[in-house]
């Protein structure tokens, strides 16, 4: 198998944009709320002008918290090791497997790294559970299939 020794480094860019792509549309969406609410003009129906400020501001709360739930991914990556370690699977391993490839970092979905697809999944994802600990060579079960564990890099 021949593999990139930078594909760690690659993977922990990857995710750190798509961290910085979320936290920018969230505050875009709250930016852009925030607004729309300021321009509205009260009209004679006083009713419907309250109802709607009060719509987009319990919106820019639910973005909110959202946003706070986004901030902490950029830490959980900065827990990244880049440089090699042993091969038991932990936090920041990129895993190699028969039945596809994993980032255990955050939960970002996948990832495509010089053509080829990781699932970044997050350190209590149950695949990352059930590989923790694991080496290379290992067989691990996971959703009622065997999955080999071909190489791991840490």
């Amino acid at each position: 198998m021949d593999i990139d020794p930078a594909i760690k480094i690659r993977l922990v860019d990857a995710c750190r944009k798509y961290v910085a792509e979320k936290v920018e549309h969230l505050q875009q969406a709250i930016r852009d709320l925030q607004n729309a609410a300021n321009e509205e003009t009260k009209s004679s129906a006083g009713d419907k002008y309250e109802t709607g400020r009060a719509m987009a501001q319990l919106e820019i709360e639910k973005l909110t918290v959202q946003l706070h739930k986004t901030l902490p991914l950029h830490q959980a990556l900065d827990k990244v090791e880049t440089r090699l370690k042993v091969d038991v699977i932990d936090h920041g391993s990129v895993v190699f497997t028969d039945g596809g490839n994993y980032f255990i970092a955050i939960s970002a979905g996948v990832i495509i790294v010089n053509n080829d697809s990781y699932f970044a999944v997050g350190i209590n994802a149950p695949i990352a559970l059930a590989l923790r600990g694991k080496k290379t060579g290992d067989v691990v079960d996971f959703n009622k299939k065997k999955l080999l564990v071909k190489n791991v890099i840490n």
